[in-house]
């Protein structure tokens, strides 16, 4: 039987009792409040070798109530069924002792969202576990069928529907509903010391949209397989290419160097770099909010601020700070509507975070390296944001004279990020496959740290 039913789900219960919440506090005697909640409904299945592990199925609606007394600021969260007086005095009573924090409070009115575009965010198609395991099973299958596949480490569907719920004391109340279905399988090719494991998968805000079961299996075996009997390289300098999925990552460590937060704390090695050119003049970066069924798409900020469209880096030059209200006061601007809650506090975050196709078709960039790895795996988490240093454990492939030759692994690369950022080059490959999309890039002259 489905898991629940196509209905939309509904959030505006949830709606009126933040709004009781908010109006609670004030009774209280704070100066201001808001009240976020998180509703989720989730279900899934895991498979390994043919039979399920685990089902799974989960329902919770978060609340966070957040008061505001002069300077001071406390969060309590709940859930629906408490009583909401004593929620709001407890959060009162927290405030009143807390550290004075001159940069809290709510954004400004006009920063406030006035309508919610419709972003086709939610879809509630009614999947049963038997579909959810058939589907796992069938992606599983595919990787197994690979040649030099010789077992799965596991399949999974997973659905999550649900939504968010804002209301302010300042009279903003605003919600949206969301849902995320999901499938993915790794593989493992070859056996003992031998073996080696890699992984796809899919993630869609509506069920249609996910690609085929069996494409994501043979896609997961047949990287697994490639990467039997790797070697190790020597120590060098050398180019390096990072496919899109790695690629990503580079994207994640520009967003946390361009968080408000890190900037006033004085923690970013691209401090003092606002408005200077960091990359070559081909790379675009942008920041959007308002992508329809985009994995990280939203119509309003965990502070009711409407978002944006950010042209983060634009021909090279980095043109914005990831801000929410605090960061914003903090370094006397105004915010891009990049809040996110974090407990008696936001902190700024991305929406759809998208570095642009570049000038260069990849296979060309490929075949202009002449010695460098292609890497299809990151290990570990060797990156400092404060200074830009850069070391991290990859696997991939070998380059010699513009091809692919054999596969690398127990390699480190090492550089840093400021250099690395000014000698990026962009492929044309682009694919948008979630909440940060980049194509293929090529680094030049990183040290490979080898035998």
């Amino acid at each position: 039987m489905p898991i629940d039913s196509s209905e939309a789900y509904d959030l505006s219960r949830l709606q009126d009792r933040a709004a009781q919440l908010v109006e609670a506090a004030q009774r209280a005697g704070a100066d201001a409040s808001d009240v976020m909640v998180a509703a989720s409904r989730s279900s899934g299945v895991e498979v390994r070798n043919g039979e399920v592990e685990e089902t799974q199925s989960a329902e919770n609606n978060a609340f966070a109530l957040r008061v505001f007394m002069g300077q001071k600021v406390a969060s309590v969260s709940a859930n629906a069924a408490g009583d909401a007086d004593e929620l709001a005095a407890r959060a009162v009573a927290m405030a009143r002792v807390s550290p004075d924090d001159p940069f809290s409070g709510l954004a400004q009115q006009e920063h406030l969202a006035k309508s919610f575009p419709e972003l086709d965010l939610f879809d509630g198609a009614a999947v049963t576990f038997d579909q959810m395991q058939s589907l796992a099973l069938a992606c599983e299958e595919a990787a197994l069928a690979v040649p030099g596949v010789t077992k799965s480490s596991g399949a999974s569907f997973g659905r999550s529907l649900g939504g968010s719920v804002l209301a302010t004391s300042d009279g903003f109340i605003g919600s949206y509903r969301g849902s995320r279905y999901s499938l993915s399988v790794s593989a493992v090719a070859g056996d003992g010391e031998a073996m080696q494991t890699d992984y796809d998968f899919d993630s869609r805000r509506h069920f249609g949209d996910l690609r085929n079961a069996a494409s994501i299996g043979t896609l997961a075996g047949e990287r697994a397989a490639k990467s039997l009997n790797p070697r190790q390289v020597e120590t060098q300098q050398a180019d390096i290419v990072f496919e899109p999925r790695m690629a990503r990552s580079l994207l994640g460590h520009l967003a946390g160097a361009t968080n408000g937060s890190a900037i006033v704390r004085k923690t970013s090695f691209l401090a003092g770099q606002l408005n200077q050119a960091i990359f070559q003049d081909h790379v675009n970066i942008v920041d959007q909010p308002d992508i329809v069924r985009g994995a990280g798409s939203r119509p309003f900020d965990a502070e009711g601020v409407a978002p944006s469209a950010l042209n983060l880096v634009e021909n090279g030059v980095l043109n914005h700070w990831l801000l929410d209200s605090a960061s914003a006061r903090e370094l006397e601007l105004a915010t891009n509507g990049r809040a996110n809650r974090s407990g008696s506090r936001t902190v700024p975050g991305t929406t759809n975070l998208t570095l642009l196709p570049g000038p260069f078709e990849t296979a060309s960039m490929i075949a202009g390296v002449e010695r460098g790895i292609y890497v299809t795996q990151l290990i570990g988490q060797g990156v400092s944001l404060v200074s830009g240093d850069y070391s991290r454990g990859v696997s991939g492939f070998w380059i010699e004279n513009g091809e692919l030759t054999f596969p690398v692994s127990e390699v480190t690369i090492a550089g840093n990020l400021t250099q690395m950022f000014a000698a990026l080059e962009v492929g044309n490959d682009l694919e948008y496959t979630g909440s940060v999309n980049a194509p293929t890039v090529v680094v030049r002259g990183m040290t490979i740290a080898g035998t």
